[in-house]
């Protein structure tokens, strides 16, 4: 049998082999495996970043998207040493996964030639994947939500944590939402960090009650408005990186903006195609988050407020393990 076609890249002291590097990934746009590598090495600094000793999921397609997507937490067998790993343990399940950790690019190299399109880290990091230091403002709206009104809900959710002095970095999600990061110290576990995610929820939606909901069952909200979803900061639940690529056919990437971008720019706009150039103009807009680190304590007070008042704390998801996941 003839061996696969292949390329081998040098990515800093490390030489990975891609195999099948013309595989056509996103036919919309004829973008390859290579292309998706070549995307990946033009923001390394800023996806090493995001990635930096985090657990992560990988979001893989090993014949692209015309295929199937495999969510992989396990490092599969024959993995090369230098790749680095974390062991997390599952209490629902008994078991324990050893999940990618990101320490250099060519790990991200070695992960795209696994057939990864999407990197999805956890919000804690591996000294202590029990605490996280990242609080996730994920502003997810309904099916019949807007981009504008997206943009509405970021300006209150930007009023809001400069009110607090909290310093968010936002990007686009890659789909049609909004993301916000916050820099917090690893002090509390999920449970509070996803408490305090829900008391700021609830203020955002008490300023722009017509555009926001935190209603727990989806039955239960109106198609029309944002769920700012505070799930995010639950153990094990995550989302797509600053730079990851996403899994849709024009190839769009979850892309850091300015707050001032946020009113005209379009999810659109940042793609495999476009990111490279605007990073190598701009550089990581996410470069200083580790520099602005804010206590929950002022949202862990108005958890206990709103709960005195009768807000009740719905129980947090389940951990989800299986539906694809290997």
């Amino acid at each position: 049998m003839a061996a696969s076609p292949h390329v081998e890249i040098e990515v800093e002291d490390r030489v990975v082999k891609v195999t099948n590097p013309e595989r056509v990934y996103f036919p919309e746009i004829g973008a390859t495996k290579l292309d998706l590598l070549e995307y990946y090495l033009s923001v390394g600094d800023g996806i090493v970043n995001a990635l930096w000793e985090r657990p992560c999921m990988l979001h893989r397609f090993p014949k692209g998207l015309a295929g199937e997507k495999v969510h992989q937490k396990r490092i599969p067998q024959g993995t090369p040493g230098w790749v680095e790993t974390v062991e997390l343990f599952f209490p629902r399940y008994g078991r324990t996964a050893d999940e990618l950790c990101v320490t250099s690019l060519a790990a991200v190299a070695w992960a795209v030639q696994m057939s990864t399109v999407e990197f999805h880290p956890w919000n804690s990091r591996r000294a202590d994947t029990e605490k996280p230091d990242e609080w996730r403002i994920d502003l997810d709206p309904g099916p019949e939500c807007d981009w504008a009104r997206v943009q509405q809900v970021a300006g209150v959710v930007h009023e809001v944590l400069d009110e607090l002095g909290a310093v968010g970095f936002p990007k686009t999600s890659g789909g049609s939402g909004l993301h916000v990061y916050v820099r917090v110290p690893p002090d509390h576990g999920f449970a509070d960090v996803r408490r305090a995610a829900h008391a700021f929820a609830r203020e955002v939606e008490r300023r722009a009650p017509d555009l926001v909901t935190t209603a727990w069952w989806r039955k239960d909200r109106d198609p029309a408005q944002l769920f700012v979803d505070y799930n995010q900061n639950t153990r094990d639940h995550t989302i797509a990186s600053a730079y990851s690529v996403r899994g849709v056919p024009n190839a769009q990437v979850s892309t850091p903006v300015a707050w001032e971008e946020v009113d005209d720019c379009e999810p659109a706009d940042f793609t495999i195609r476009t990111v490279p150039q605007r990073y190598a103009r701009l550089g990581d807009l996410h470069a200083s988050i580790d520099e602005h680190p804010f206590d929950l304590a002022p949202l862990l007070e108005w958890a206990e407020r709103d709960e005195a008042e009768g807000a009740s704390e719905e129980p947090a998801p389940g951990e989800v393990e299986g539906d694809g996941t290997t």
